[in-house]
């Protein structure tokens, strides 16, 4: 009995030891240390890169099974046989990957590919994978696509029955609606208007207005108009002037425009009513005149944004009175923060200065997050420093830096603070390098794949947060992209972080320095402002060109470059010049020291002549009435001029807050 025993131990054992053997070698090795890991992780995803798909292949199968990076490079193994065009072994990869790692980030993607791969010969299985996503990772964007691939195989299903069931059809047109409610200008989002349209024509008109809205952003601009006038007119109306608009029917355009403010403002939205609005004013020879014009026949949606035009518009002096009646009219309104804050605004102008601090504490109380409260915040910093209360006007611009740190009014809040007379706080930045954006631990399998340049991958696994995309596009040299995912990620952070957090890195990159360095040295010119100017006129990208022609790094017309050229005696071919990063920073830079030589060396009164031009500036200050700088920066009578100077100003603090230590 005990040799018995024993025989059925050492067969046991045996079995234990070949199944431990035969997983071991599908794996890859049982042991392996992460250093040797690493190595050859690392020249796999050479080889792939390279082209070398069969050898890449072999090398991600000898990684070990115990390894954190064994998932990602079974992914891999999939994607090389995909370039390989071995269908039979991709396939596997991804059911191994999803069998195994159920749990893992790119198991969703892997049954969704797969899913893919089965759409032709397995469409029943495939349907199978896809609803499995739909129901267990119902909020990414595989379970968008999946919705709309689950109805097309529904529909393949059924499309030889003479009667398709209810509910059936029901289920597929659920799905193509869904998708092109939640992805309206998404890769599939025209395949679902095409198949919903082949399969039904019991369309209800709100499910006409998203196919119209999908085909008007694809540019299918005669399909969108086709598909509005089945739509409901109440509610398509903003849509078809956009539409109209595309199509060059500008007469068509501003008469939607009209009927609709005057008859069906409350069925559409606000941000559709807004975008009529604009289109309709570009189209009229006087801003002015069209507003007004539209405020005739508007009385619902859409009056508080015409007032607010008006108001921007009108002569300062009678500022006042226009943005009373407006926030009397809508005092929890869109506008109504902006409009107090220029009330605010036209109480400091006439010296009114108890008024105007008991209308900026009301604002700050009523709006404390709008986009208006630096501004008041710093104002009623000033205010304090008119009435001499040192405790006011110090509380008041430290709250500007600190709630609202990144902000133009902070950099003109610490000018004040430090006696500073001029608007250059420093000549010198340190440039940083772009680095990863969040601190990790060292056995995150994030911190590997950064380090082993799995740009893709990093992606992937991090698909949900924009600052991790913003890095993978830096890490690709798309600036321009990286910088405004990063703009916009950080603007949706109400307590912004410190200066000292990468991820400000990303926001204010240092790009094109040394040329910039080089070329404001040789002018005069202050180079971090200069970085600053170069942020805000092209986001970096050296290809970037205005509708109007501007083109370039620092957006310099033709001409304004010829005439720089010439002037400067550079000896530049300016057609090719334009578009080269090194010839239009250095002919930037002599334009602007242009301007400043021209305007006593002034860097505001350059940074507004660079937008507006110089004879507008001049124009402006010999016309308005102003005591110091912050005064006329606010009377600025052109809105595009005024935001650029505070947005290239907040690009410069910002650079020397992050770069060189000040705040």
């Amino acid at each position: 009995m005990i040799e018995w025993d024993l025989k059925k131990k050492v067969i046991a054992s045996a079995l234990a030891g070949g199944i431990l053997f035969s997983t071991a070698f599908y794996f890859g090795v049982i042991y392996q240390s992460p250093a040797k890991t690493d190595k050859i992780y690392s020249a796999a995803l050479d080889d792939f890169n390279n082209g070398n798909y069969q050898n890449s292949y072999y090398l991600f199968s000898k990684i070990t099974m115990f390894s954190n990076l064994k998932p990602i490079a079974i992914y891999h193994r999939a994607e090389c046989a995909k370039k390989l065009g071995d269908d039979k072994s991709e396939l596997k990869q991804y059911e191994i990957l999803f069998n195994n790692y159920p749990k893992h980030p790119l198991s969703v993607r892997s049954r969704y590919l797969a899913a893919q791969k089965l759409l032709k010969d397995k469409p029943q299985i495939a349907k199978k994978y896809f609803d499995y996503i739909i129901s267990q990772a119902p909020n990414t964007d595989y379970a968008i696509a999946a919705e709309y691939y689950s109805s097309v195989i529904l529909k393949d299903k059924y499309k030889n029955e003479k009667i398709v069931p209810s509910s059936v059809k029901e289920d597929i047109q659920s799905g193509f609606r869904h998708y092109l409610k939640k992805a309206p200008s998404g890769r599939l989002a025209m395949n679902a208007v095409n198949n919903w349209l082949e399969m039904s024509n019991d369309i209800s008109k709100d499910d006409y207005l998203l196919m119209a809205n999908t085909c008007y952003l694809f540019g299918e601009h005669e399909k969108a108009k086709e598909l509005l006038q089945k739509a409901d007119f109440n509610e398509n109306w903003t849509l078809d002037v956009k539409n109209s608009y595309a199509l060059k029917d500008f007469s068509r355009a501003k008469n939607l425009t009209e009927n609709g403010l005057e008859k069906r403002s409350n069925y559409v939205t606000d941000d559709g009513i807004i975008e009529a609005i604009d289109i309709y004013t570009s189209l009229s020879s006087s801003k002015k005149e069209a507003v007004e014009r539209l405020l005739t026949l508007a009385n619902g949606k859409g009056r508080d944004y015409l007032l607010s035009q008006k108001c921007d518009s009108v002569p300062q002096n009678d500022k006042y009175a226009c943005y009373s009646n407006l926030y009397l009219q809508y005092p929890n309104g869109r506008f109504s923060a902006d409009a107090l804050a220029n009330i605010f605004f036209s109480k400091i102008r006439a010296n009114h200065i108890q008024d105007a601090k008991k209308i900026g504490k009301d604002h700050l109380s009523k709006f404390p997050n709008s986009n208006s409260a630096p501004m008041v915040m710093f104002w009623m910093g000033k205010l304090g420093e008119r009435t001499n209360d040192y405790d006011e006007f110090t509380t008041y611009y430290k709250g500007v830096i600190k709630r609202f740190p990144d902000s133009y009014y902070a950099y003109r809040a610490y000018l004040r603070l430090s006696r500073m007379q001029g608007p250059l706080i420093t000549s010198y930045i340190n440039p940083q390098p772009v680095l990863y954006p969040y601190k990790y631990s060292r056995n995150n399998v994030i911190v590997k794949l950064v380090n082993l340049k799995d740009y893709d991958v990093v992606n992937e696994l991090t698909a949900a947060d924009e600052f991790i995309k913003s890095w993978v596009l830096y890490q690709k040299g798309d600036y321009s992209h990286s910088m405004l995912v990063a703009r916009d990620a950080m603007e949706k952070i109400q307590e912004k972080p410190d200066k000292f957090d990468l991820r400000w890195r990303l926001v204010y990159p240092v790009v094109f320095y040394d040329d910039i360095r080089k070329y404001a040295n040789e002018t005069g010119n202050n180079a971090p402002l200069m970085l600053g100017l170069i942020r805000e006129e092209s986001y970096f990208d050296p290809l970037a060109q205005s509708i109007v022609g501007a083109s370039g790094l620092m957006q310099l017309m033709p001409s304004t470059a010829s005439e720089i050229n010439s002037q400067f005696s550079l000896g530049m071919n300016v057609s090719s010049a334009l578009f080269n990063p090194y010839s239009n920073i250095k002919l930037g830079n002599y334009y602007y020291e242009f301007l400043r030589k021209n305007l006593e060396g002034y860097d505001i009164s350059s940074v507004a002549a660079y937008n507006g031009g110089i004879g507008s500036l001049k124009k402006w200050k010999s016309s308005l009435h102003y005591n110091d700088t912050d005064e006329f920066v606010e009377q600025i009578p052109y809105p595009e001029t005024k935001n650029y100077v505070k947005k290239v100003f907040r690009s410069y603090w910002n650079y020397v807050r992050i770069y060189s230590g000040n705040e």
